[in-house]
């Protein structure tokens, strides 16, 4: 696994984190998989449900999936939304056909997903969320793999001001 490239992103509110989510789904395809890190309220679902609504997904319709383990929506893509949150032992996972879902057509999002410690794929986009104030996020983008790394690149514009 090797760590390609990393950009900060910093949002200054719910608003511009839906708008980056928005923009980075432009740019996924299926078979893509985001891994979230960041404390509890640190905006991860609010991230994603602005990737839902840039797949063409009712964001009113997202929520994270903490009692179920994963919720899928229908969109330009199916969106493959998993909340780890709860998750006692790893095998837990497979009860969900987890690989079929995370290599399969559709874009995977994985809240908590240092929860699957030796398990995580090889590649994947890491998102890591952190509280700054009160309403502003910081975002860290890290491409762990080439796919990540084109992907990073394209939404390295966004640099300060998300819109």
């Amino acid at each position: 696994m090797t760590i390609m490239e990393t950009r900060h992103i910093l949002s200054k509110g719910a608003d511009e984190t839906q708008a980056f989510g928005k923009h980075l789904a432009r740019h996924l395809k299926g078979g893509d998989i985001l891994c979230f890190f960041g404390d509890l309220g640190s905006g991860k679902t609010t991230l994603i449900k602005g990737i839902a609504e840039g797949l063409k997904i009712d964001q009113k319709n997202v929520s994270s999936p903490t009692f179920v383990l994963m919720n899928i929506y229908e969109g330009r893509l199916a969106l493959f939304h998993f909340d780890l949150y709860r998750l006692e032992h790893i095998r837990e996972i497979d009860t969900i056909g987890y690989d079929e879902f995370l290599y399969g057509n559709g874009v995977s999002v994985i809240e908590w997903a240092d929860r699957l410690g030796a398990s995580l794929p090889e590649e994947y986009l890491k998102i890591e969320l952190e509280h700054k104030t009160l309403n502003e996020r910081a975002i860290l983008l890290t491409a762990i793999g080439r796919r990540y790394q084109d992907l990073v690149g394209k939404i390295a514009a966004v640099r300060g001001k998300i819109s």
